[in-house]
């Protein structure tokens, strides 16, 4: 009779509710059903639901996969190679984003007032006045700018260290939620967004035009896009679209 849909679910690694969403979307649907209704998966939606996997981590749009995988000019063979050369791109990708300045965000490290030593434990690798000049030079006559440097100024070693916290666990929940199938404009995924406009808060006054363009700059500067894909794949771009898709709802 095929796999349940907790067997499927366990052997993929997902969750039975990506599973109901998929099957909503029309991406995934079970080739069989129990005479009680029950989905019953067979092994060529196993491999349709490899396929749907392989470009999720990608970081394709669920849409996008529907319409790659329902191409009657496309064989099987043909998905293998472009998934081949997608995760070749993939893999040059992190070996920069391994190499790069892991927390580049001007706004949140410009005038820093810590020791050489706290600065090291807080950040990393990372040098917080690096990019300063950068930073000034773009925003440095904004209201913005100004009330940035004189937070960061005032913030201590312990300060950092909350701010940071909460901006990667926001990250890893945005992951999570985006490596369920949740939509970028679903309302947890917008509420996500407004909690990442109030983390911006701590810096700086953010409106939602302001907080459209700089979701706009995670995807196209490189540095920004490194730091927020180090938590999954295609997360600057959810990110923007949940930024946007929550900007339109508060208009």
């Amino acid at each position: 009779m095929g796999h349940s849909v907790g067997r499927v679910a366990s052997l993929a690694g997902v969750t039975v509710r990506t599973l109901h969403h998929y099957d909503e979307l029309g991406l995934l649907t079970p080739g069989e059903r129990t005479p009680a209704g029950h989905r019953r998966y067979s092994d060529a939606d196993l491999d349709r639901l490899q396929r749907v996997l392989f470009y999720r981590e990608l970081g394709f749009p669920l849409e996008e996969i529907a319409l790659l995988l329902d191409d009657p000019t496309t064989d099987p063979l043909e998905h293998l190679r472009r998934q081949h050369r997608a995760l070749t791109g993939r893999i040059e990708q992190l070996r920069k984003m391994a190499a790069a300045v892991q927390r580049t965000l001007e706004a949140q490290t410009m005038g820093v007032n810590l020791t050489p030593e706290e600065k090291f434990e807080v950040f990393g690798d990372h040098d917080p006045d690096l990019y300063e000049a950068e930073a000034e030079e773009r925003w440095g006559g904004t209201e913005a700018y100004r009330q940035s440097r004189r937070c960061a100024a005032s913030y201590t070693k312990e300060d950092w260290q909350r701010i940071m916290a909460e901006h990667d666990g926001l990250c890893r929940r945005l992951a999570a939620l985006r490596e369920s199938g949740e939509p970028a404009d679903s309302v947890r995924a917008m509420d996500l967004a407004e909690e990442h406009r109030a983390w911006i808060g701590h810096h700086y006054e953010c409106g939602y035009e302001m907080h459209r363009g700089l979701a706009d700059m995670y995807v196209a500067d490189e540095r920004f896009t490194a730091t927020y894909d180090a938590f999954g794949p295609g997360l600057a771009t959810y990110l923007r679209e949940a930024v946007h898709a929550n900007a339109d709802r508060r208009s």
